[in-house]
């Protein structure tokens, strides 16, 4: 077994680890097999300080002695407190320790599920707190144990055991103090993940004041004793019956004031009311008042309506006058249609005359101005160089520029030729004028 601080550490691709191991006056060169590295619960680094268990070698190529290492583990709580900041720090990035993930405990549970152990003084505190408080609620134990290796695997099951039943208003989840070892178990990541997915609200309540594990941060609710959360998921029956009283003694006092408010009013309402007797008669009088006066607007206005009923009658034609008028209007509309569409049909003849004479006109400008360009194409044709060219002369050229006298060259000049098709090149040997 050799105790020492990591350097040099280097994860080749093949899946091997190749390390040195070092103290305040020495090191020795190590190696960790694939076979026996996958088997460490822990990624090492430089800087760390572990424990391995090792036989020693020689590497022949180089002469070098080394440890071949079968097992490694981590030194001291160092190690225990880099893992927890590890997986604290994953699960935050995924989102489980968000607040708006957490769910609101219920103000009156009925059933509570308690996952701890069931000789702990936990569930003692737990029962203690609530039997004082709030009788009435239901309590079931989940056993399971709360440090170990086992522990974390049966927290889990416990947990998923419950929210698999369905029925529980809350959970508790959690163990007395004890030290980080003993705490362990509630840092284990499976769990955390299991607590994050719980449907029923879930206080931890994990150690003392001044413990924190990572069910503390995944759970809807932290508690920093077992006996305050049962003091938070209970709700005290005393102060509630206080609140209770207080209440029925202040509705009581407002009935009576709504009461003695009432009476008073209706004292004033029967001196302003007067006597029935005396109201009812003046309410007869008026009422066959208004009853005379509707028979007679009634009577008036049924005489008005026969009146104007006798002079629409009288005003009104019979149905044979209607029809001939309707007629007569209809006939005078068919003789102006046809007067118009005849007009129009009329129109429409000698625009289309006129129309047949401008395009004869049209067609004669036409081919007299086609015989003019024929003609014109013939001349222009008859005077193009390039029928000259045709006849079988050729035109001298010198830079481009056509030559016409002799004076405009000089022996050994360079002249081209432009022939009828295509082009010659030639040199000038003698000059006449």
């Amino acid at each position: 077994m050799v105790k020492g601080e990591i350097s040099n550490f280097t994860a080749h691709r093949s899946g091997h680890w190749y390390f040195s191991l070092k103290d305040q006056k020495s090191q020795v060169m190590a190696v960790m097999f694939r076979g026996n590295n996958g088997r460490v619960s822990f990624q090492p680094k430089n800087g760390d300080e572990v424990l391995v268990r090792a036989r020693i070698a020689v590497y022949e190529p180089r002469g070098n002695y080394q440890l071949v290492c079968e097992s490694m583990e981590p030194m001291g709580a160092g190690d225990l407190q880099r893992q927890f900041e590890e997986l604290k720090k994953k699960l935050a990035a995924e989102g489980l320790f968000d607040p708006k993930r957490k769910q609101v405990l219920p103000k009156f549970p009925k059933q509570l599920a308690v996952v701890t152990s069931p000789t702990g003084a936990a569930i003692r505190d737990i029962l203690n707190v609530l039997k004082r408080r709030f009788k009435g609620l239901e309590v079931t134990v989940f056993p399971c144990k709360v440090q170990g290796d086992m522990a974390a695997k049966e927290i889990r099951e416990q947990v998923a055991l419950v929210n698999e039943l369905g029925y529980f208003d809350a959970m508790i989840v959690g163990r007395g103090g004890g030290s980080a070892e003993d705490l362990w178990c509630f840092n284990d990541e499976a769990l955390a993940r299991e607590i994050s997915m719980s449907s029923i609200p879930v206080i931890s309540a994990v150690g003392h004041e001044i413990d924190f594990t990572i069910s503390d941060f995944v759970a809807d609710l932290r508690a920093p004793t077992p006996s305050a959360a049962a003091e938070l998921v209970a709700a005290n029956s005393a102060e509630w019956m206080d609140k209770i009283n207080q209440n029925k003694r202040r509705l009581w006092r407002a009935m009576q004031n709504s009461f003695l408010y009432s009476q008073q009013n209706l004292f004033r309402l029967k001196k302003l009311l007067g006597s029935p007797e005396k109201l009812l008669e003046a309410k007869n009088q008026r009422l066959d008042d208004l009853r005379w006066r509707l028979d007679r607007l009634a009577s008036q206005n049924i005489q008005s309506k026969k009146q104007s009923l006798m002079r629409l009658r009288a005003g009104l034609q019979s149905p044979q006058q209607k029809l001939a008028a309707v007629e007569q209007k209809r006939k005078n509309l068919e003789d102006r249609l046809i007067k118009q569409s005849q007009s129009i049909l009329q129109n429409k003849k000698q625009k289309l005359a006129s129309l047949k004479s401008f395009e004869q006109l049209t067609r004669s400008q036409l081919n007299v101005k086609r015989s003019e360009l024929h003609y014109a194409m013939g001349k222009l044709d008859s005077l193009s160089p390039l029928k000259v060219l045709d006849r079988g002369y050729a035109i001298p050229l010198k830079d481009k520029q056509a030559i016409r006298k002799s004076t405009e060259l000089k022996v050994g000049d360079k002249v081209e030729l432009r022939l009828s098709q295509g082009k010659a090149f030639t040199e000038v040997l003698q000059l006449e004028e």
